[in-house]
Formats: structure tokens, C-alpha cells, sequence
């Protein structure tokens, strides 16, 4: 999905995270999207290791533009959607703008007000409240601090390890999914996941589902999301590429399709996100309806 060109970047909603460094693993709850924790997650199951245990000092990675070449790096780079449509950085930045200038015109009509949750975009490591953010644990949401983190050269892993699409709706889901679990925090959702950590039905399968019909909800609505400078959506209208590159992001990160390809057997007993059948339906329930209403996923008896 891209950005309309003359749209303005709003780089105080993002921080510079650290540049490298180490330190000890998440000392709280950390919430990824079966997309952030993916490292984590392959390797729990190859060699029995608990994620809360894994530590160890990240590699830094430089910044990458949309066609996963080097940038030169810094927000002064982002301004405008042109610059959204070309750096990764700059894209995320203009999604973390989208996403919650939609959150906060959409809660008051449920009599709730959206708080602004900051992104801290980082290379290689940085501390968050809830331990060290690195490329081993990908994108997730420190409820502690209640901010987002994102190395954006994870992506490249994502397309590389896992053959998600190179498209930038890919990309701007895994964003949306993050802001998903804000929301949730918001809500006073967020906790069920550690109530009931693990299983194909558990309590944080269901948190990590509904946190992805909560971006297809945005998806349905991006654009007509103004930019408050210049009045024009952030997005222009979404096409059916743009669709098939979110689920192709949503499906390479399901439980079932990692764990066949790291320990060559499916074992749903363990599953934290979800089934790739399920992320990807349930991201649809959420464009499909752009309602978060249907995004109840503690409502229904299955939802893989």
C-alpha cells in the first residue's frame, strides 16, 4: 500500500533506539506478533532453550531503503510519503502515523480515547523495560514502557528466512499487528495471554489473532486516514496486490509452517500465534468487516 506522495511524516511519534549493543533477554511480557519472537521461537524448538533465557549481543544492521539496499540513515530523511514510498524506516514511521491517527478518531465512537504509543526504531540491539530488543526478537510491544520496537532490517529476514512478500503492505501489516497489541493494552485485554500461554486455542493464540484482524481493521480504513497538515490520506487505496503481500507475511509466520520447517514436524500443543490458515483469515475478518467488534477472538470456540 503506498503513500501518498505529498503526505507529512510525523517523526515525534518514533525514537532512535540504541545502535548495536547487548544485554540480558525480555524481563517481562514481551508481545510479538508470531512475527516479533520468530528467532526466539526456532530456537526454543530446535534446542529446548526458553526465550526468556536468550540473550547475547545482536549484530548491528544498517538501515535499508524498500528495495532492501543500505540508507544513509536518520529520520531527517523521512518528510513525505514520497520518502515513505522509498526507505523502510521512512515507511514504518508514515504506518506509525497512519495507524494511530485511526485509532484515535475510532476509539471515541466506543467512548474510549487512544493513548500514543511511541516506536522505537533501533539496528541491531536496544534495552526496552522489557529486556533487550534485537534481531533475534524481532518486533513486539514492551507493555512496562508501552512502546513498539522494530529493527528494520528484520524484514529482511522475513523475506529472506521466510518468504514473505517484498510488498509494502507486507511491511505496514507488522506494524499494524504491533499497534493491535497497544490496543489491547488499552483495553485491558493483554494479560489473557499469559494466563494461558500455549495451545492452539490458548488465551495467547487468540491475543496474537485478534491483534491481526485489528490491522486488517486498519487496512479497510488506511485510505481515508488524513494527514492533519495536508488533509490527504496518508494511503491511497489498497489494491488486491497489496492484500496478497499482507498474507503472505501473515502465513510465513504462522506456528504450523515454522515449525515444519525447523524441527520437521507440527506439534499445535506449543503454538503461540496461530496457524497460518488462521493469521491470514483472521487479518481478512478484520479488512473484510473493518469493524473490531469482529475482531472478538475470545468470543468464538475455535479459531484455528
Amino acid at each position: 500500500m503506498s503513500f501518498n506522495e505529498n503526505v507529512t511524516l510525523d517523526t515525534s511519534q518514533v525514537e532512535s533506539g540504541g545502535r548495536g549493543g547487548s544485554g540480558g533477554g525480555p524481563g517481562g511480557m514481551v508481545v510479538g506478533g508470531g512475527i516479533g519472537g520468530i528467532i526466539m521461537l526456532i530456537l526454543a524448538l530446535l534446542f529446548g532453550i526458553n526465550p526468556n533465557d536468550i540473550g547475547g549481543t545482536a549484530t548491528p544492521a544498517p538501515p535499508v531503503d524498500a528495495g532492501g539496499q543500505q540508507s544513509s540513515g536518520g529520520f531527517s530523511e523521512c518528510k513525505t510519503g514520497a520518502d515513505a514510498n522509498k526507505n523502510t524506516e521512512c515507511r514504518i514511521i508514515g504506518t506509525v502515523n497512519s495507524v494511530q491517527a485511526y485509532w484515535s478518531t475510532e476509539l471515541p465512537r466506543y467512548k474510549r480515547e487512544w493513548t500514543p504509543v511511541k516506536t522505537v526504531l533501533y539496528r541491531g540491539a536496544t534495552q526496552s523495560a522489557c529486556g533487550t530488543a534485537s534481531n533475534q526478537v524481532g518486533p513486539f510491544y514492551c507493555p512496562l514502557d508501552k512502546k513498539v520496537y522494530l529493527d528494520a532490517s528484520f524484514f529482511q529476514i522475513l523475506e529472506q528466512r521466510f518468504g514473505s512478500s517484498t510488498g509494502p503492505l507486507a511491511q505496514e501489516y507488522v506494524v499494524a499487528h504491533e499497534y493491535g497489541h497497544a490496543l489491547q493494552d488499552q483495553l485491558g485485554l493483554l494479560g489473557r495471554a499469559q494466563q494461558d500461554p500455549q495451545g492452539p486455542e490458548s488465551g495467547a493464540v487468540r491475543i496474537e489473532l485478534m491483534a491481526d484482524c485489528l490491522g486488517g481493521v486498519w487496512a479497510k480504513h488506511a485510505s481515508t486516514v488524513p494527514d492533519e497538515d495536508t488533509g490527504k490520506p496518508f494511503l491511497k487505496a489498497l489494491t488486491e496486490q497489496d492484500i496478497k503481500d499482507a498474507l503472505s507475511a501473515a502465513s510465513a509466520v504462522g506456528d504450523d509452517r515454522i515449525q515444519e520447517a525447523t524441527q520437521g514436524r507440527v506439534t499445535p500443543e506449543s503454538w503461540t500465534h496461530g496457524s497460518s490458515e488462521a493469521r491470514m483469515r483472521w487479518f481478512l475478518q478484520g479488512f473484510k468487516s473493518g469493524n473490531l467488534n469482529q475482531c472478538d477472538t475470545f468470543s468464538v470456540d475455535s479459531v484455528n
